[in-house]
């Protein structure tokens, strides 16, 4: 539960760090009470329908510059000034703040059926996660050299070593021998059983979760497809918006239909891979409790030869 807990908190921060807004523009300058007004450009000089330039306070050689008064109006020569100061293509470069993010931008485009996507979308990646994560810990796990020295021990008959060895494992496979071993003598069978459905449960945890997620993100996107035609087509009466809501319909359907299939490939992937290692897993198992009765029960076909030979022995002397 950690490792998932901790796969869940790192999912979060990268949904959450891929919709970050980017910075807010810059506020515009203004220029301190007092200060000179900035120049005018040429072009300004050259218009002669422009009234003439009126001397200010900030450019005055009497003295110190002079703050206006509240009441008084603004110079025309000011206002010309503070128009031509901007340009043209410096306004149209400015961000727009969350519409400058592409992922937030198409993310609004694809409609409200992106809200359920987006859940579906992180809930696969934290399973994914967190399943990457069990099965890097249970490569790190196996242990084949003690399995084998195992069932050396067993083949010899020292069950004591057998279980020895097997004892505080966690290596699944020496788990389901351990628990075999300790329970021989009352069910051997039933005991390897219960402990190998124990394993496999493990290992298959989650992959109802990733199987449905396979199943409900283009069932999603399908949705959105049907509601982004519905909204284009609700606005075809209309002459004046219809061109504009239409294709923002499309878009709403196309979006939401490319994310709803892109997470359906993304889970699928991962979802066949951990099957496969599901099975791979089921079958070490089998082989396991199938080699663990067969060498169990020759060691007691041994014992019971063992002990009937001297009483038929002793029955032949006495004959």
């Amino acid at each position: 539960m950690k490792t998932l807990l901790t796969a869940c908190l790192f999912s979060l921060a990268l949904a959450l760090t891929s919709f970050a807004q980017s910075p807010p523009p810059a506020p515009p300058q203004t220029s301190p009470p007092g200060a000179p007004a900035p120049a005018v450009s040429p072009g300004a000089l050259a218009n002669p329908a422009a009234p003439p330039q009126l001397p200010t306070a900030a450019t005055s050689p009497a003295g110190p510059a002079v703050p206006a008064s509240p009441g008084l109006a603004t110079s025309p020569t000011a206002t010309v000034t503070a128009t031509l100061s901007a340009s043209p293509g410096e306004a149209q470069t400015k961000p727009s703040g969350l519409g400058s993010n592409f992922l937030i931008d198409n993310f609004r485009k694809g409609g409200p059926i992106m809200w359920p996507i987006l859940i579906v979308s992180i809930v696969g990646l934290t399973v994914v996660i967190e399943r990457i994560f069990w099965w890097g810990g249970r490569w790190f796990r196996r242990d084949p050299k003690r399995i084998e020295k195992v069932f050396t021990a067993i083949e010899s008959g020292d069950l004591a070593e057998a279980s020895r060895l097997s004892r505080g494992s966690r290596d699944p496979v020496l788990r389901m021998m351990w628990n075999g071993l300790n329970h021989q003598h009352a069910s051997l069978q039933g005991a390897l059983q219960v402990a190998a459905g124990i394993e496999i449960k493990r290992a298959g945890r989650f992959l109802v979760v990733m199987d449905t997620l396979v199943t409900l993100a283009p069932l999603l996107g399908l949705l959105g497809t049907i509601t982004g035609l519905i909204r284009s087509f609700s606005f075809l009466g209309n002459e004046e918006l219809a061109v504009q809501a239409v294709t923002g319909g499309i878009a709403e359907a196309l979006i939401a239909t490319a994310c709803g299939l892109g997470i359906a490939i993304f889970a699928l992937i991962p979802f066949n891979f951990f099957t496969s290692r599901v099975s791979n897993l089921e079958f070490e198992l089998q082989t396991a409790a199938t080699n663990l009765e067969v060498m169990l029960g020759a060691q007691s076909a041994a014992r019971e030869m063992e002990i009937g030979a001297p009483q038929a022995s002793g029955k032949g002397a006495s004959i």
